[in-house]
């Protein structure tokens, strides 16, 4: 892994935003709606709303076959000691989602509080809804189990970390070949050297535990040398931080472990722009593309203003296709209305909700966060000889 790169990768995350004026958008957006939708602390109980629970984290059932938007936009209210890292992980979801549905919050200071709006609704991606989806643009993998006879279809959705720069993750159909419960790491002879010249030798094979940085579950796939795995190190959860395997975390990737069986199919794709429909209404959510995407940002937006003339066949809602595009730039990650002039309608009906992360104090703090990213993982070669269970 080049350090260099890797620092200023992680760099540029923790300055992403550097001042805590950010959260004045949503709190000016909310005053209008009530006191009631202000932190406890500063209304009386005659006036104070009863917190709602959060949605379900990861687990959602369609309506009927042509929905294709599920979940609802949160809003929450932080607590001192809250990082984005703490919230993504407590409300499914990755460190990369919030910081661009909050672009003027400081992810490691959010203040105490701050509001931060969750990114909790989703359009799913159109393809067939059949086994394991990775839409690296998105950075989240949407897993559709077969539905039995007479059910509704279900999807479970989970953040990604994904390939960085350089050590891109493939894209295309692949399948699951093998699962591993308990992995042994194999170090690879250059990251050996790399720690032996700092003083820190590594043996040639990591066993299962908590050093182990492919986690406690892996699912090995027909792409050579690329896995769908956890990590001990969750943080990093939602970035591009891999050399190409999909990185989950720890709780996700043990139940999606149980249910996926052996031959399941794998569809990675790249959209960074994604059209739905949910109750007659059209959506559009839109994602930064990725630096190294090979299509242009133009090309994938003509390809959803296609599509939604085609699911708009009667010409029943006029789409403004400049409004689409400003969801676009803005990519704030969370669908937004097109029937609507205005993206700020996604705080309109965003549920307001108690904060229920519980700090973990085995956390690492800011500077331990800083190390552990850089350090280097080889984890193609750990990919092909990783123990496996046929």
């Amino acid at each position: 892994m080049n350090k260099i790169t890797q620092l200023k990768n992680i760099w540029a995350l923790i300055t992403a935003a550097l001042v805590l004026s950010g959260c004045a958008a949503i709190q000016d957006f909310l005053a209008p709606l009530g006191d009631e939708l202000l932190p406890a602390e500063t209304v009386t109980p005659l006036v104070q709303r009863p917190r709602l629970d959060p949605i379900s984290r990861n687990y959602f059932e369609l309506a009927s076959p042509d929905q294709s938007v599920v979940g609802e936009p949160q809003i929450v209210f932080t607590s001192e000691e809250n990082t984005f890292s703490d919230l993504a992980r407590e409300y499914g979801l990755g460190y990369d989602e919030l910081v661009a549905a909050n672009p003027e919050i400081d992810p490691w200071l959010p203040g105490d509080g701050t509001p931060v709006l969750l990114p909790t609704q989703y359009v799913l991606p159109d393809v067939p809804r059949e086994g394991i989806v990775l839409n690296i643009a998105s950075k989240r993998l949407f897993y559709f189990p077969k539905a039995e006879a007479g059910r509704k279809q279900t999807v479970l959705t989970y953040p990604i970390g994904i390939g960085r720069v350089g050590w891109e993750t493939p894209l295309g159909r692949a399948s699951v070949i093998s699962k591993a419960r308990d992995p042994s790491w194999y170090v690879p002879a250059s990251v050996r050297r790399e720690h032996r010249e700092l003083g820190d030798p590594l043996p040639s094979i990591v066993p299962p535990g908590p050093d182990n940085p492919l986690g406690k579950f892996v699912l090995k796939l027909d792409l050579p040398g690329y896995l769908i795995h956890g990590t001990n190190q969750p943080y990093g959860v939602g970035m591009r931080v891999s050399h190409g395997c999909v990185r989950m975390y720890p709780e996700n990737i043990e139940l999606l472990y149980e249910l996926v069986g052996l031959g399941e199919s794998v569809m990675i794709i790249n959209e960074p722009y994604l059209v739905g429909q949910r109750d007659g209404e059209f959506f559009f959510e839109g994602h930064a593309p990725l630096e190294d995407d090979e299509v242009s940002s133009e090309d994938h937006l003509q390809a959803n203003f296609s599509w939604l003339q085609s699911l708009n066949s009667d010409d029943s809602t006029v789409i403004d296709q400049e409004h689409v595009r400003a969801i676009a730039t803005e990519a704030l990650g969370v669908p937004v209305r097109i029937q609507q002039a205005e993206t700020k309608e996604v705080l309109a009906r965003a549920r307001v909700i108690r904060n229920t992360v519980v700090l973990d104090p085995d956390m690492p703090t800011l500077e331990e966060v800083r190390a552990l990213l850089d350090e280097s993982i080889d984890e193609e070669s750990a990919a092909d000889r990783a123990t496996v269970v046929e």
